[in-house]
């Protein structure tokens, strides 16, 4: 018998749904086929009952995040597909027809078809303490196939519809809080958590909405706008944003059931396409990293109650900013020049609430690290700099874990304990490369795993080798079109022969993001190691390239640098090097990753 998700139980003349798979959090509730079979159970009886009102809502800190993603790799053909989706708009117009008022209590997690089931109630609540909701669908080279496409732009208008349909998936897969979806429009109230349940049912009682119809007459200017937006982010190279925007577009003229026939059709061409089930691999792999690794030692993370950064520059500022908005601990920072701590000090007090501006210090005193727990180095990228600072902290702060957020230097020899490589613009990236080395400590590796997990990043743990994972494969690429260059191919050429794959920087962008400078200086800290891969100098021979064999030697040579990589051990899993591309890079989903290819 298949396992009851949707749980029925009455609140006086009020319907609770409660929709729970019987795991914890850590196992968000999907909606597979057991989901359904439930659901299809629990509303034969909403339409046979007699209700006032009925109420849907998830298990703690999860409404329900949709979909089962490894149910996407068993969708063998394009009528498996349109018969999914069918189901599932089936199923949801029997809650949107129910004779009376329905409310969606947003209680946590709530993504794709989950919000989708929300959308098909006459009204929603959400808890404010609500920060993952939204459609990741794009991300995955498919399209909300539940509905989405066709309530949301109605709910709240094109715009709105084309920002969290489209182009949130194609910004490192952002979602909404509760004060964003209330804002939207999505939440018709926002509600504590304390109470949320018994509010909700009280709001559902008392239903009555005065809703203002969206606005459609910007519907065009949307489109274009939108569309340039999605060309910038992937070129072209998946069709899933371009198939969204078109089904956000029809609604204004569509009925809700030729929307309905819209979104199947185009779910059976998408959902068996080479990108979709490549992103699906993706995904997969990358949300594994959010779990603890197998080869994190089972030691007690160091509890970290005051923190030090090393510089005040914009990386160090960018740090700070961060350890101090997830920590919510005293934090330190110092540099040579007191005017450049002021103003670092400056910005992170805007950026930060007025309380954790007052636990913020700074100035040019080594003192100031005195008592820190963990201090990180965010200073020149100079081996024998990075020494002398990490020597003079192991004098002023001897039990500190001493950390470096270097690019590609030699972790032991600098003398840092552990590496904890962020990615610019740290509030974004979601990666962090977390290195050990011969001395550091199952202590000090576990406190840095709790630390980047407490950061709301996804830590990646890697070997102390040049360049680590991410810098170590852009810089092989990068050696393949300075060579195009050097042949006499453009700029643009070999930007576009890297755009093309759906990449969402060109090279020359990034060059000058991460500085000329830095750049260099990763390259010759490869060559000292690998100088026959890493050529300083590039051959420029054989004449100019086409785009498609720029694009081909690029991907070969990430390939062949993933085959090196994994026989020196930089990481315990080939996958995780997917995952360092997909989170510190931006490697599209719907490439599927690099090991395959290597």
């Amino acid at each position: 018998m298949a396992d009851t998700v949707f749980k029925l139980n009455r609140a006086d003349d009020v319907a609770l749904v409660t929709i729970d798979n019987g795991e914890d959090h850590r196992t968000p509730t999907t909606l597979g086929r057991s989901a359904f079979e439930s659901a299809v159970s629990v509303i034969d009886e909403l339409e046979r009952g007699d209700w006032a009102a009925a109420v849907f809502t998830g298990k703690p800190f999860v409404f329900c995040v949709g979909a089962d993603i490894d149910e996407f790799t068993k969708v063998g053909s394009p009528e498996q597909a349109l018969a999914g989706t069918r189901a599932g708009h089936e199923l949801f117009a029997r809650i949107r027809a129910l004779p009376f008022p329905t409310v969606a209590a947003i209680n946590g997690a709530c993504l794709g078809g989950g919000l989708e089931l929300a959308l098909h109630c006459t009204a929603r609540t959400i808890a404010s303490n609500v920060r993952h909701l939204g459609f990741p669908e794009v991300a995955l080279s498919i399209i909300p196939g539940w509905g989405g496409t066709q309530l949301l732009p109605r709910l709240v208008g094109p715009e709105a519809a084309a920002k969290v349909i489209v182009l949130n998936p194609l910004r490192q897969n952002k979602l909404l809080t509760a004060q964003d979806a209330l804002e939207l429009g999505i939440a018709d109230r926002m509600l504590e958590p304390v109470e949320f349940v018994d509010e909700s049912l009280a709001f559902a009682r008392s239903l009555a909405l005065d809703r203002a119809e969206p606005a459609w007459s910007e519907l065009e200017t949307v489109v274009r706008k939108t569309r340039s937006r999605v060309d910038d982010a992937v070129h072209g190279a998946t069709r899933a944003p371009y198939v969204a925007l078109d089904l956000i577009a029809g609604a204004r003229d569509w009925t809700v059931e030729e929307g309905y026939a819209a979104e199947e059709q185009a779910m059976a061409e998408l959902m068996t396409s080479p990108q979709a089930q490549a992103a699906a691999y993706a995904f997969t792999v990358v949300e594994r990293r959010s779990k603890r690794p197998s080869n994190l030692p089972d030691a007690k993370p160091r509890p970290v109650q005051k923190v030090g950064i090393v510089g005040a520059g914009l990386m160090a500022t960018q740090l700070a900013t961060l350890f101090l908005k997830r920590l919510e601990v005293p934090l330190v920072l110092t540099d040579l020049d007191q005017a450049r701590v002021d103003s670092a000090l400056e910005t992170i007090r805007g950026e930060v609430k007025p309380f954790l501006g007052t636990i913020v210090d700074g100035g040019t005193d080594w003192g100031l690290f005195e008592g820190c727990d963990l201090v990180l180095e965010a200073v020149f990228e100079e081996l024998d700099v990075k020494k002398q600072v990490l020597g003079k902290l192991r004098e002023v702060a001897p039990r500190a874990i001493l950390a470096t957020n270097t690019s590609s230097l030699p972790v032991e020899e600098m003398g840092a304990d552990v590496a904890l490589h962020f990615f610019n613009p740290v509030a974004v990236m979601p990666l962090v490369e977390i290195a050990r080395t011969s001395h550091t400590t199952d202590e000090q590796l576990a406190t840095a795993w709790d630390v980047v997990k407490k950061l709301r990043k996804r830590g990646v743990l890697v070997a102390d080798a040049p360049g680590f994972v991410v810098n170590r494969l852009l810089t092989r690429m990068t050696t393949v079109l300075t060579d195009a260059l050097e042949s006499g191919n453009t700029a643009e050429e070999v930007d576009e022969a890297i755009l093309s794959l759906g990449m969402p920087m060109a090279p020359s962008v990034l060059r000058e993001m991460v500085g000329p400078a830095v750049a260099q200086h990763v390259l010759e800290t490869m060559h000292r190691s690998w100088p026959d891969r890493f050529p300083l100098a590039p051959n420029g021979s054989g004449g100019r390239h086409t785009q498609d064999q720029i694009r081909a030697q690029a991907l070969d040579a990430v390939a062949d640098e993933v085959q090196h990589l994994l026989a020196e051990g930089v990481v315990a899993d080939p996958a995780d090097v997917d995952a360092c591309l997909i989170l510190g890079a931006g490697w599209p989903l719907f490439l599927g990753g690099a090991v395959t290819r290597a």
